[in-house]
């Protein structure tokens, strides 16, 4: 069984183009054009074009692509701002989505609103600009997938907790006591979350967040069963623990 996961994009819509482009060369040499791409959320904040990022999943999605798209925290934001017009996610009250290293006002400027602007008419502009796709696709966002011996989540699981009872604050959230856990956890968990220079392989978590927030690269792998490549310019690039 073959899968597709790119990491946390954080509104640069080009990395993702280029991303999907080497999917398209993969498929190409294998002759499979069916194994779908998971992308494991975080598709807003930080960058320039976060509407250009859901626009282009929300397009592709409607056109048939075999497309997964996973919920991150900061997608949980921008859905929770558009739904209420709040600032902070319940589990991290003191972190609100207008500070300057979260993004949200990057991802509201991409729509052409100023969040400097008075709260209620941030809110009210949000409501009119932002596509009924693009809050389709947001609401949308599944908190994780299960596919073969994989399971794909944005930010990991929480140990000793079996699957069926994790909750959505730790799937999209949790870093410790995930990171540090060695124990198999059944499937390979697949997340990002966790920015680091390159992807990471750890024996029972791969996390393919490789910094796209903070002027790192855009990682897109390939999964088949256990075994895990990522996807470069120059084709396949085993990744291992």
């Amino acid at each position: 069984m073959r899968t597709y996961a790119i990491g946390d994009i954080h509104g640069h819509l080009d990395p993702l183009k280029a991303a999907h482009e080497r999917v398209a060369a993969d498929r190409l040499r294998t002759g499979d054009d069916t194994a779908p791409i998971v992308h494991l959320g975080d598709l807003v904040d930080r960058g320039p074009d976060s509407a250009g990022v859901i626009g282009h999943l929300a397009e592709g999605r409607a056109r048939g692509e075999p497309w997964e798209v996973l919920l991150g925290n900061h997608d949980r934001y921008f859905r929770r701002f558009l739904q209420t017009g709040e600032l902070i996610d319940p589990l991290k009250p003191d972190l609100l989505w207008f500070r300057p290293t979260m993004g949200g006002i990057e991802t509201l400027a991409s729509y052409g609103i100023d969040a400097t602007d008075d709260p209620g008419r941030v809110h009210a502009q949000a409501r009119a600009k932002v596509p009924e796709a693009h809050v389709a696709l947001l609401n949308a966002q599944s908190t994780h997938l299960r596919r073969g011996e994989a399971l794909f989540v944005h930010a990991g699981i929480r140990p000793g907790v079996p699957l069926e009872d994790q909750i959505e604050d730790d799937l999209v959230w949790i870093r410790e006591p995930f990171l540090s856990d060695r124990r198999d956890h059944g499937p390979l968990i697949v997340h990002g979350h966790t920015a680091l220079p390159t992807a990471s392989h750890h024996g029972n978590r791969v996390n393919i967040d490789s910094s796209m927030a903070f002027g790192g690269h855009l990682t897109v792998i390939v999964i088949e069963g256990r075994e895990v490549w990522e996807l470069t310019d120059q084709g396949r690039q085993p990744l291992r623990p």
